[in-house]
């Protein structure tokens, strides 16, 4: 059975929602010049700073091209949906934000996201333009501990390319923006859990199977395989099990502090996410752990998939005032 979508046409729909973006948000955002794919921050980029270029498939709105403005990300590389942006794109990106004092890549560890930055970077410096690359890693569920080179960036990227940001607009040495934004990443944990699936505008077909009575815990956001499939539990059952594998690695001391993200994978309403909000509360109090602040809402989705993810950055005093630092973004503020 085909899914219902308000789109025009699947081959059409990423240059058409990009279109709508850049009507909906002219104060925030432009796209370079004969590459549409290319969005750029009105009022981010300027001499002497570090740029921020980050990037990666369609689908996950707000993530990437939400997070484009001053304070965050100085430009965003769209690919098509679930696909890694080529290097045209990425390469537009960096020249237009290009400061002076070089560019970081940030986007999340994914195969084809690394070899298309890896190849823009290349190109680049042969125009003499230094880029630099920072992985996000905070996807819990998709690589062990010791293996967390391999996991994936998931919704975590909200928090990791705020404190990038921040740096870079608080004019940070080329070196201390690479510095900031490794640590960021290292204290960020995330954990995810899929109820339904998504489907492709091209295909308007389900991208994977899962029964009505199940759920999957560590579903990638592309709907990449989980760490297990199990029978359907109550709010309350699934958020302990998320934020058990999160604190379990996290090793957080009491009165530590933490910045919280619940996030919706595209169709879970703000209602479940509230009710999955305080059960995070009581566990983090339960820790002796204190929130700084907390997001609830979408941020990093998976088109329609239903579900959500729990994203806990450890704090300390360097990155609380990266993630205070203002921005304002086409759909982000701080």
């Amino acid at each position: 059975m085909k899914t219902k979508k308000l789109i025009n046409s699947g081959a059409d729909a990423v240059d058409e929602m990009l279109q709508g973006v850049l009507s909906a948000h002219p104060n925030h955002l432009y796209a370079v010049e004969d590459m549409p794919r290319a969005i750029i921050a009105k009022n981010g980029p300027r001499r002497g700073k570090v740029g921020l270029v980050i990037g990666g498939g369609s689908g996950h709105e707000p993530t990437f091209l939400g997070f484009v403005g001053k304070g965050l990300a100085d430009a965003a590389a769209i690919g098509n949906v679930f696909a890694s942006p080529p290097p045209d794109p990425i390469i537009a990106c960096a020249k237009a934000v290009d400061g002076g004092a070089g560019v970081l890549f940030m986007y999340g560890n994914y195969a084809g996201d690394v070899m298309n930055f890896d190849m823009a970077a290349e190109m680049l410096a042969l125009d003499e333009i230094e880029a630099r690359t920072v992985l996000t890693t905070d996807d819990v569920a998709s690589a062990p501990p010791d293996q967390r080179h391999r996991r994936r960036g998931v919704a975590g990227n909200v928090f990791i390319f705020k404190a990038a940001g921040a740096a870079c607009d608080l004019l940070y040495s080329f070196d201390d923006v690479e510095r900031a934004a490794r640590h960021a990443n290292f204290r960020t944990y995330t954990m995810g859990v899929a109820l339904s699936p998504c489907s492709l505008p091209q295909t308007l077909k389900p991208n994977f199977l899962i029964g009505e009575d199940e759920m999957e815990i560590g579903m990638g956001i592309h709907g990449e395989p989980g760490m297990a499939r199990e029978p359907l539990k109550t709010a309350n059952e699934v958020t302990d099990e998320l934020m058990d594998s999160i604190l379990r690695e996290m090793k957080a001391s009491r009165g530590d502090r933490v910045a919280v993200l619940v996030n919706s994978l595209g169709s879970t309403p703000m209602m479940e996410l509230y009710i999955m909000m305080r059960r995070v509360k009581s566990r983090l109090d339960d820790a002796g752990l204190v929130i700084h602040t907390s997001l609830v809402g979408n941020y990093c989705t998976s088109l329609e998939m239903a579900g959500a993810s729990v994203t806990v950055m450890h704090l300390d005093d360097e990155l609380q005032r990266l993630i205070d630092h203002p921005c304002d973004c086409a759909m982000f503020t701080r």
